[in-house]
């Protein structure tokens, strides 16, 4: 069967099992099925990352391979295969997939059967997304997560859920249609070419194929790859958010549940940044070089404008919303520099961020779910009252300001290198946002958890219980992990990161081994050697 589809389905098994054989009535049952089904998964995910061999390259990259005829009239395949990109955003939507179940035990009261069946079947579809190497098989598993997260902010959202849920929809599906435009473009140009545009094809078999596009990006026209990457440009953007299309995202946060919130910002916005790693860089080398400026422009623009708008949030949940955009804008930049240490820093920032932002979204459902607001205005001085949860916020917010021996200090000062290795004015203007992202977080934490404890309300707040010590310990654990060993990290990724950048800039290497040669070996005089 392989272990990918193991993994994939898992969740989807489990959620079936919820459906069919455990009542409505019986909520302890559905979550702790929930828990198990959960736990399962991210324990068999656990069998790729000891299996991994980080070593293969060219067709050894892609391990773990499935391949199996789908559509034969298409030329469809059921083909899953990961490489080391896809095996830590497989891990990481493995782990927070427990920790979104488990923080919502005390936030979902209602509803909980169908509330987990779609946790679980979000879980599906975002493994299948970074499992998918045929581009009709990517596409299904794309849209599969589309419903169930509308239906999770939409029914046990806030006041404003239904519009939340409905401009999320309408956001993502419209990047959909005009990404599919751009796949159905290389579906005709690898075969029988694009008549209309007089584009003569390749002549090749019809087929959807990933690697295959890989093989042949480079042939296509400069023109027709302007326009392609412009499809998948609008598709992903939507998706991480880029600025200016992020605006779907602080309503989506704010009215999502505590889980919602997680998901989102640990792994769904990491759709976006995916697909230009996996698609739009690699099968688009030329178009890549065209819209760099505009993508570079974006990037830092978004970088600034969601650390700004941070700064002036009344809501904790809006202010660490708008940091995502913040955040990301990092990850494009660092993508972008179209060299090995961007491209590091920007993979292991996907995983930075839905680690530490994940943890923030956690930290505020905590305090949400025992005062039922989230104005930063209705706190202060809860280090009093709740030390130990104050301590955890504090890590989780040194970590996204990107503290050294922390995660985010890995990903940031690699981006950074990156970047400047490009462009010093990049990484200068970049710069900025590092200095208000700890403007923004240090002033949150002030006003919430120092100064007078004056507010009655807040007096006799309950300090974390032990179901939420162990999610917040499992996540500070794995900021301190990757703050302090991040070799074995990019280790992992070296390989895909290398093809990548191979693939947008075939010269790349021979013109670093040319600019930097390596040093004369320094002669040893026998005087020497007897010292």
């Amino acid at each position: 069967m392989g272990i990918l589809n193991i993994v994939t389905y898992i969740p989807l098994i489990g959620a079936v099992l919820i459906l069919l054989f455990l009542p409505k009535e019986n909520g302890k049952a559905i979550r702790y099925t929930a828990t198990f089904v959960a736990v399962a998964d991210f324990i068999a995910s656990l069998y790729l990352w000891f299996n991994f061999n980080p070593k293969g390259t060219g067709d050894g990259m892609w391990q773990f391979r499935f391949i199996h005829s789908w559509i034969p009239s298409l030329n469809v395949k059921y083909d899953f295969g990961i490489d080391g990109i896809s095996l830590l955003l497989i891990l990481l939507t493995t782990f927070m997939g427990i920790i979104a179940v488990v923080s919502s035990f005390a936030a979902i009261d209602h509803r909980q059967k169908e509330y987990y069946i779609l946790l679980l079947l979000l879980q599906t579809g975002m493994i299948g997304t970074f499992c998918a190497l045929d581009f009709f098989l990517f596409y299904v598993f794309w849209e599969i997560m589309l419903v169930p997260m509308y239906f999770i902010i939409g029914i046990w959202g806030g006041p404003r859920k239904l519009y939340a849920a409905i401009k999320f929809f309408l956001y993502t599906l419209s990047g959909s249609v005009v990404m599919l435009l751009s796949i159905l473009a290389l579906y005709f140009f690898n075969s029988d070419g694009i008549p209309f545009l007089n584009i003569k094809g390749l002549g090749n078999a019809a087929t959807f194929s990933v690697l295959q596009y890989h093989k042949i990006g480079h042939l296509i026209p400069p023109t027709l790859q302007f326009w392609i990457f412009l499809g998948f440009f609008l598709g992903f953007a939507i998706k991480v958010p880029m600025f200016p299309f992020h605006t779907w995202l602080p309503d989506a946060h704010v009215e999502a549940p505590t889980a919602g919130s997680i998901i989102l910002a640990a792994v769904l916005l990491k759709m976006g940044t995916y697909g230009f790693v996996r698609f739009a860089l690699p099968i688009l080398p030329d178009g890549t070089k065209q819209w760099l400026p505009w993508v570079v422009a974006l990037s830092i623009i978004g970088i600034i404008y969601g650390a700004l708008v941070s700064l002036v949030q009344k809501d904790m949940k809006k202010l660490v919303a708008y940091s995502s955009v913040s955040h990301l804008g990092f990850v494009m930049l660092g993508m972008f520099a179209l060299n090995p240490m961007g491209l590091k820093g920007s993979v292991i920032q996907m995983i930075n961020h839905g680690i530490s932002t994940g943890a923030l979204f956690l930290l505020v459902g905590i305090i949400y779910e025992r005062r039922h607001t989230r104005m930063i205005a209705e706190y202060g001085g809860l280090a009093k009252v709740m030390p130990v949860y104050a301590t955890l916020f504090l890590i989780a917010a040194l970590s996204s300001m990107g503290l050294p021996a922390l995660n985010g200090f890995v990903g940031e000062f690699t981006i950074l290198l990156g970047a400047a290795n490009r462009s010093i004015v990049w990484a200068s203007f970049a710069s900025i946002g590092i200095v208000l992202g700890a403007a923004y977080l240090l002033w949150l934490y002030q006003r919430v958890f120092w100064g007078p404890l004056d507010n009655p309300a807040n007096k006799n707040l309950l300090d974390v219980n032990k179901r939420e010590l162990g999610l917040l310990l499992s996540l500070v654990v794995l900021m301190v992990w990757i703050g302090i060993k991040p070799g074995v990290f990019f280790d992992i990724i070296e390989e895909p990161v290398n093809y990548v950048v191979r693939k947008v800039d075939p010269t790349y290497f021979a013109k670093q081994q040319l600019a930097y040669p390596p040093a004369a070996p320094v002669a040893v005089t026998a005087v020497e050697t007897s010292r």
